[in-house]
């Protein structure tokens, strides 16, 4: 993963247009142990938010998804509060 930040706002569009942060960052691969990145996309009761709140593309909503449930078996995450 690059040192960047990824949940930056992107200048390049209009304030009403989201982008995808994976697909504008380039990243290959969504990893499990990446636990910063997972937990931006949980809200408050650890359920995973939806792709049309958080602007992620459909393709990285299913890699994200599948990457938390991952997280979750290995104990890295948390089922519920």
């Amino acid at each position: 993963m690059s040192k960047q930040n990824i949940f930056s706002t992107n200048q390049k569009h209009p304030v009403g247009q989201r982008r995808c942060t994976f697909c504008t960052n380039q990243f290959d691969e969504i990893d499990y142990k990446n636990l910063p990145v997972l937990k931006h996309f949980l809200d408050g009761f650890q359920k995973i938010k939806n792709h049309y709140y958080t602007g992620v593309c459909l393709q990285h909503q299913k890699k994200l998804a599948r990457a938390i449930k991952r997280a979750r078996h290995m104990a890295l995450l948390p089922f519920t509060n």
